[in-house]
This record gives C-alpha cells, sequence and structure tokens, in this order.
C-alpha cells in the first residue's frame, strides 16, 4: 500500500524516482560533482553515491549560494537529482530550481515536508513527487 505525504511545494514540478535520504545536510559547492552526479564530500554519509536520477531527501543546503550555480551547472549536463524532499525552507535549492526553469526550461521539484515523516523515509524507496505537492512512497 502506497504512503501518501502531504508537504508544502517550494517549486511544484513532479518527479519520479528512488529516494536517496540522508539526515545530514549537503554542501553542493565541494560536495556534489555537477559533471557526474556524485556526492564527492567525503565527510557526508552519502559520500560516493549519485544524485543523478534520484530524488534527494536531506533536511537543506549547508553553505552558500554556490549551491544554485553548482545545481544549474549540474542540470545543464544533466546529472542533476529528479526532486528533492527537505525539512528545511532551503532557499538555495528553490532559487536554482527557479533559475533553471527559465534558463533551461527544466524545473525540479522542491517539496518541504515535517521532520516526522522525513524520519521514515529510506534510500531505495520509490517516491513521487505531484504537482500538488504529495509526496507517494511505494
Amino acid at each position: 500500500m502506497d504512503t501518501q505525504i502531504k508537504g508544502t511545494p517550494l517549486v511544484p514540478g513532479e518527479a519520479t524516482a528512488p529516494l536517496l535520504v540522508s539526515q545530514e545536510p549537503l554542501s553542493f559547492w565541494g560536495g556534489y560533482n555537477p559533471v557526474s552526479g556524485e556526492i564527492i564530500d567525503r565527510r557526508h554519509p552519502l559520500s560516493g553515491q549519485f544524485g543523478t536520477s534520484h530524488i534527494l531527501a536531506i533536511p537543506g543546503t549547508r553553505g552558500s549560494s554556490t549551491t544554485t550555480a553548482v545545481l544549474l551547472e549540474a542540470i545543464r549536463n544533466g546529472v542533476a537529482p529528479a526532486g528533492f524532499v527537505v525539512t528545511d525552507q532551503d532557499t538555495f535549492l528553490t532559487l536554482a530550481s527557479v533559475v533553471a526553469d527559465e534558463m533551461y526550461g527544466y524545473v525540479i521539484p522542491v517539496l518541504h515536508i515535517t521532520q516526522d515523516w522525513f524520519n521514515n523515509l529510506k534510500s531505495g524507496q520509490k517516491a513521487r513527487i505531484t504537482a500538488e505537492g504529495v509526496l507517494i512512497i511505494s
């Protein structure tokens, strides 16, 4: 049976992909390779895994506005995550998705959910983000 989690879409959109989950925020500057899609921060729990073709569930980003630049480059190279599920109302992920829509006509949905729901997410689960802001786990 599917689990449906109602969230708040920070950037509405749709994505279907396996989840890649961490309770640790991620710095995209020096933490995400925009050419390969690999998480390269060797201190991060997801180090060595690829965000490409996944819905990345992280509390939010760590660091500065360079997150936007790294994500835009990853989008341009076709190696960005399919979507984001966050517990913080992350302005850098939101900005990157809005700018990507303007520059490339490509939207990465960013969905905010509560920490209680987030705590139940597991890497590898099949997930879908709907335009209405529902995360469906199957």
